[in-house]
Parts: C-alpha cells; sequence; structure tokens
C-alpha cells in the first residue's frame, strides 16, 4: 500500500488556463523557442498542454481544451492585437508556431494525480517593480511567467521560484484590486520608469514579462498562510 501512495503522490498535477490565447501566449510569447506542446485526452475532453513546473517530484501541467486538432498552435500580434489559432502548417512570417504533438494514451503516470497535500508557500512582495525583478530569472534566459487569479476577494499576480533545488516553493506575488487588465508587464531599468501593464510588447527599449490568466483560483498554493 505504501508503494501505491507513493505513486500516486508522484502524478501531474493538470492546472487549466483562461483560454486558448493565455495558453499560446504562455508556451510562445517572449519565447526564444516556443515550447512544444502535447494533445491528449483529459477529462473525457481533448486539451493541449505543458509541463511550467515540478513541485515535489510532482510535475505541474497546465492546460487549456483544444478548439479543434491540428499540427501547430500560432500565436501571433496584430496591430495591438493578439491571435492565436490551431493550423495545418506554417505559413506566415512574424507568427510564432508550436509544433503539437498528438498522444494516444496517456501512461499512468502521466494522468492526473489525487491531490497530494504539496503545496506553494506564498510569499508576497512590495510592488510590481519588485515582482518584475524577481522574475526575470536569469541573464541569458526569457523571463518567468507571471500566473494571475483570483484568490479570497483580489487577484494575485505572481510567479512561482524555488530559490533552492532541495527547498520549498514559494509563489512568489502581489495582490491587486481587480483582474490585470492587459497581458504583459512592462518594465525599464535604465529610465526610473515604474512598470506598466501593456497590451503588447512592442515599444523598444524595455523589458517585457507575459502574464498567463488562469480559469480558476490556482489550487496548489497554501491560502492559509496569506497576510490578511
Amino acid at each position: 500500500m505504501a508503494e501505491t501512495a507513493a505513486g500516486e503522490d508522484a502524478k501531474p498535477r493538470y492546472i487549466e488556463v483562461g483560454s486558448q490565447l493565455e495558453f499560446s501566449r504562455m508556451v510562445c510569447a517572449l519565447e526564444r523557442v516556443p515550447r512544444t506542446v502535447f494533445m491528449h485526452e483529459h477529462e473525457g475532453a481533448q486539451v493541449l498542454s505543458v509541463q511550467m513546473d515540478i513541485l515535489n517530484e510532482r510535475p505541474i501541467i497546465y492546460y487549456v481544451p483544444a478548439e479543434r486538432g491540428g499540427q501547430y498552435l500560432s500565436y501571433g500580434i496584430r496591430g495591438r492585437r493578439e491571435e492565436s489559432s490551431i493550423t495545418d502548417s506554417v505559413s506566415e512570417t512574424g507568427v510564432l508556431y508550436s509544433p503539437i504533438v498528438g498522444i494516444k494514451s496517456l501512461p499512468g503516470n502521466l494522468r492526473a494525480g489525487n491531490g497530494a497535500a504539496d503545496k506553494y508557500f506564498p510569499l508576497e512582495l512590495n510592488d510590481l517593480s519588485s515582482l518584475a525583478k524577481l522574475s526575470h530569472g536569469f541573464e541569458d534566459a526569457p523571463p518567468f511567467p507571471l500566473f494571475a487569479f483570483p484568490a479570497g476577494g483580489r487577484w494575485l499576480v505572481g510567479v512561482f521560484m524555488n530559490f533552492n533545488e532541495d527547498g520549498p516553493s514559494y509563489f512568489c506575488h502581489v495582490s491587486m484590486d481587480d483582474e490585470p487588465a492587459r497581458p504583459f508587464l512592462r518594465y525599464a531599468t535604465t529610465n526610473g520608469s515604474g512598470p506598466e501593464l501593456v497590451e503588447t510588447p512592442s515599444d523598444h527599449g524595455y523589458s517585457y514579462i507575459k502574464i498567463i490568466r488562469l480559469k480558476e483560483t490556482h489550487p496548489l498554493v497554501d491560502y492559509a498562510q496569506l497576510q490578511s
């Protein structure tokens, strides 16, 4: 029985993002190479999924229902508007394409787990400036995406991080009165201007971090430890 329980504890947790557009921004926007995504059945429906983290050896997989079958998930910006679709070919310049790998049947160790008690510890930061500096990550890597979701009547926007490979994982965040109205956080390190939410990462002289809205409250944050 102990071996079975341990196996269950190692199974992934699946977390739904708000829309296909949010998902395509997550896997394509600001990435040097778009992430490969998988199409498979989850809870009786076809979904697109990608692993974004590991929490105590448990894969954390984000997903969205697949609007249709296809070979690529596209993401692009026309004017000041994002666009996303599932296509069968790479056909447009200036558009990012994430390859879709179809999985006929998931093995047991990739199916959703039973909701073990592993949680991210909440770590509230002073402001968006602190969040931008923390999210920027390593100098040669793209910034870590920010995740946004409602909790306790407010919106939390933050990044999931592990400061020590063998230590606990944290949700480093700021609390906002309202849902973030724009999908990118723009900031600069040279002109003294504060971070600002913007529609697209198109203005020169700034750095950008993408924001991904979830469909519901993130289930793996230890909300009991949030400061009131």
